[in-house]
């Protein structure tokens, strides 16, 4: 560490969409505002506010999810949910002692910052420079409060907010600030959501610090409004939507626009793109599949299936997962043109690897009760255990690989972990879970034959249902097993033409695609392509 300074000077670095997050991660002495002079070390600093959600709001919060979790940053995640609010009663017991004393003398900013010193309210620092500097953002913080609230020191408000401020401090920085070599890093920290009064004199305090600070707040309100001037160095981005927060996401989301649902151009180049990522045949058996259901326009659903997996948008191998982009549609009524309607249909059915159902119900109920085996394969964190399940005697998998009986299971533990099927009269979560759980254990032998010429990077197995509802209607039993299939990656597209409700009955409708087309016609049989085309079809294939 370099002692000839005695002074730390934070500057607001100017960076741009494309260049923060790399100025974000590389060390204070690599970046552009970095100067040693007469005992004063300016250091680069990075202030990023991303306001409002993006139109495809699955892909901003695993953006979110990405930043503090794959982007090798050591991020404070801050926002109301995560801040620790206890505070040592030490702490609290001085800060009425010296709001006590300033009642009585009136204290100027800076003597009101000496006693919280004195009180050892202000963290303590091995860096000389960093412990003057913790103490110069208390009193920039103080100043700011005593110009922006009536009454100033005397303001109701302060003890709040000091209260606030010292708790917060000691429990989010002090770890951070006692060894921390300006140098190379200062903490880095990833505000998220809302703000009230104190949360806001705290960011002020870190930015007055010199903490890197990115802020993320979907509602679309500016925390720092009052300090744009002094912050239009930073990076400042809006997006139009505007949402009440969600929960910071533990988990990236399953569903994931395509290119082209956002931009119709950019979706050509992806689908026509080879890309390097070529993989020899079941390179990938012992992976883990897990489902990136795609958003897709109606036009592109038909260009993506026929897609190999590695040539889909958001396809990424990585620490033993494979994610794997998947269509989940329904397609409600019949096109006015049905030459057109008919083609796309017939052209789904005679890809490889493709299964047509037309009969409803195709799955069987389980009369078994399965609660007792339920919970005997949960894991101590609650969730189902995929060996304890592999290797029960119930498991009725265990001709497969063993790749894809840890895949399976896999995808039963996932479906019931947060169970998207809709719940019964008086039916409670644990009772779908058990549910989901007893229908996973007979997937049909049609179904099997799926999963088991399953290359995950390359051919995506399809399951198209026509349901007319001439040949019976589709059941919870059906549903259960749809969700299966999806966790595991296999596309499923549901044709209704009389356009009723089939899936809605079960399943959340977040989960899938719904396509209205222009006709709604009932008791329309399905039409089987012409022996001519189909013959062509076959030749092909061969050739």
């Amino acid at each position: 560490m370099n002692n000839e300074y005695n002074q730390i000077q934070p500057i607001v670095t100017a960076v741009a969409a494309e260049s923060w997050l790399e100025t974000l991660k590389k060390q204070t002495n690599n970046r552009t505002s970095y100067h040693l002079n007469n005992g004063i070390l300016e250091i680069g600093q990075v202030v990023v506010r991303i306001l409002g959600v993006k139109m495809d709001e699955d892909e901003y919060y695993n953006e979110l999810f990405s930043l503090v979790n794959e982007q090798n940053i050591r991020f404070i995640l801050l926002s109301e949910e995560h801040l620790d609010k206890t505070i040592d009663n030490n702490h609290f017991q001085s800060i009425q002692k010296i709001l006590n004393i300033n009642n009585e003398q009136n204290l100027s900013v800076n003597r009101f910052v000496a006693f919280l010193d004195g009180e050892q309210l202000l963290i303590k620092s091995e860096n000389g420079a960093i412990h003057r500097k913790i103490r110069e953002a208390m009193i920039e913080v103080l100043k700011h409060f005593t110009a922006n609230e009536k009454d100033g020191l005397k303001n109701a408000e302060l003890r709040r907010v000091l209260v606030d401020l010292v708790k917060w401090s000691f429990n989010h920085l002090e770890s951070q600030l006692i060894q921390v070599n300006p140098e190379i890093s200062m903490p880095k920290i990833l505000w998220y959501g809302e703000t009230v009064k104190s949360h806001y004199y705290f960011i002020y305090f870190m930015l007055k610090l010199g903490c890197d600070m990115v802020i993320y707040n979907p509602s679309g309100k500016d925390p720092l409004a009052p300090l744009a001037s002094e912050l239009s160095a930073g990076f400042l981005e809006t997006y139009a939507n505007e949402k009440d927060p969600a929960s910071f996401p533990t988990e990236k989301r399953r569903r994931s626009a395509t290119v082209a649902y956002r931009a119709s151009r950019e979706i050509e180049s992806i689908l026509n793109h080879e890309g390097s990522g070529f993989y020899k045949p079941w390179q990938l058996r012992e992976y883990t599949p897990v489902s990136v259901t795609l958003k897709t326009t109606y036009d592109e659903l038909y260009l993506l299936m026929k897609e190999k997996a590695m040539i889909r948008p958001n396809f990424e191998v990585k620490d033993g997962t494979v994610s794997i982009p998947s269509i989940f549609a329904k397609v409600q009524g019949v096109s006015r043109n049905r030459k057109e309607y008919w083609d796309r249909l017939q052209q789904l059915t005679s890809l490889d690897h493709t299964l047509l159902i037309k009969r409803f119900p195709f799955t069987n109920s389980i009369n078994n009760d399965f609660r007792y085996h339920f919970q005997n394969a949960l894991d101590k964190s609650g969730l189902l255990d995929p060996e304890k399940m592999i290797s029960a005697h119930y498991w009725k998998y265990g001709h497969l690989p063993a790749g894809l009986q840890t895949g399976i299971a896999t995808a039963i533990r996932n479906i019931c972990a947060v169970p998207d099927l809709k719940p019964l009269a008086h039916e409670s979560e644990e009772d779908i879970k058990t549910y989901l759980f007893a229908q996973s254990m007979q997937i049909p032998p049609s179904m099997l034959k799926l999963f088991q010429k399953f290359d995950y990077s390359q051919d995506v197995p399809k399951v198209v249902l026509y349901n007319n509802e001439v040949n019976g209607f589709l059941v919870r039993t059906d549903a259960a097993l749809l969700l299966l299939l999806n966790q595991f990656g296999i596309d499923i597209v549901i044709y209704n033409p009389p356009g009723h409700n089939d899936i809605e009955n079960f399943i959340d409708e977040s989960l899938y695609d719904v396509h209205w087309l222009e006709d709604v016609v009932f008791d329309q049989e399905f039409k089987e392509p012409s022996i001519i085309k189909s013959t062509i079809s076959k030749l092909f294939k061969k050739l």
